[in-house]
């Protein structure tokens, strides 16, 4: 038998941060706001994780990958960012009043929730590969106490020398610190050129990881507002009938259009901010040149934690301040992710064909 302990630590800390965030959304929903909350959250999920696993096919990430990303997303990065929100928030508004709860809003809020979701990114490249083994069948004794570290076989990793050649100073070498993923490799240069490129593989696995961690992270923050929303419209319901007035839907108007707003209008809104988050990290560990390398996964970050920011300040311009954003903005980017996705697609499938053709053309030549 082996235990993984990389695997038995980093499940633990979900479960932990899993039971942490349905306290915590619980305590501001209540146990009937949370359930209702969970479930008009599951609304969108299917078509974002349809959409997410359509773009797959190209990426080939694998099952356990796309799991640990939309549990840290929903478990560990939605803990980190209510704590850090909380006290971001309550530190700007003691110090800068009024003015701080804006700042907290369209810049603090926006780089904490970037930050943790791309954190379970950079998790997946951490060099983790120790393993304990329990030898209790050989000796005859408890297992307990005979794990052990087991040396991992040592195997040549060719991105650890330097490329020979006139141009080998421009190639990027994958660090010896970070863990290879099959599908974060770099292509073969092709056509003459002395660089590496980005194949479309590896920046569809940047959408996937990043959109499947922005995907959990989504479905519990839709939860917490939901739940708040239904709440507070259950309290106004009670006051109304407690004055005479009977019930009706328009006593649930809050819940609807928090629901309209967050799972119809913006379904893909987290997962387009991530998206861009991942595909600066792929292109970091893929491109050949060095200065795109340097600035690719910065670039992305900071350009998801703008989106972010003028997402969040869209909500405090009024309707048709929103309305304009979101046609000027989050349509476009939308658009933009779509096409991307459908080229990387068509591109993969185009890849295949010839390799398809090629080996028919070797076996027949053979034959």
């Amino acid at each position: 038998m082996a235990l993984s302990s990389v695997t038995a630590t980093v499940v633990l800390t979900l479960i932990g941060c899993g039971t942490l965030i349905l306290h915590l959304v619980q305590r501001q929903t209540g146990t009937a706001g949370l359930l209702v909350g969970l479930g008009l959250a599951m609304v969108p999920l299917p078509f974002v994780l349809g959409a997410l696993a359509w773009l797959n096919l190209t990426a080939r990430v694998p099952l356990r990958h796309t799991v640990f990303c939309l549990a840290w997303g929903a478990c560990a990065a939605t803990s980190i960012a209510i704590v850090a929100n909380n006290w971001t928030a309550s530190y700007l508004t003691r110090h800068r009043g009024p003015f701080g709860g804006l700042l907290g809003a369209g810049i603090a809020t926006p780089a904490i929730e970037e930050l943790a979701k791309a954190t379970a990114l950079l998790v997946l490249l951490l060099p983790f590969g120790q393993r304990l083994r329990c030898h209790g069948r050989r000796t005859g004794r408890p297992c307990a106490p005979l794990l052990h570290r087991a040396p991992a076989p040592r195997r040549p990793r060719p991105y650890q020398r330097r490329p020979a050649g006139p141009h080998a100073r421009g190639r990027l070498r994958l660090r010896p610190y970070l863990r290879p993923l099959p599908y974060l490799c770099p292509a073969p240069p092709s056509g003459g050129g002395p660089h590496r490129r980005s194949r479309p593989r590896t920046l569809a696995a940047g959408v996937v990881l990043g959109g499947m961690t922005a995907c959990g992270f989504a479905f519990t923050e839709n939860a917490l507002y939901l739940g708040r929303a239904f709440t507070s419209d259950q309290r106004q319901r009670l006051d109304s009938i407690g004055l005479g007035d009977p019930p009706s839907l328009r006593d649930f108007d809050s819940t609807v259009q928090t629901f309209v707003l967050r799972a119809l209008l913006s379904p893909f809104a987290h997962p387009l901010f991530t998206a861009l988050t991942g595909i600066g990290l792929a292109v970091t560990l893929t491109t050949g040149r060095r200065w795109l390398a340097r600035l690719a996964a910065p670039a992305g970050l900071l350009l998801a934690m703008v989106l972010h920011g003028t997402w969040n300040a869209a909500a405090d311009l009024g309707t048709d301040g929103f309305l304009v954003v979101y046609a000027a903005l989050m349509v476009p980017c939308f658009v933009a992710l779509v096409c991307f996705a459908a080229w990387a697609r068509a591109r993969s499938a185009r890849h295949r064909g010839r390799g398809g053709r090629r080996a028919a053309g070797h076996s027949a030549g053979a034959a």
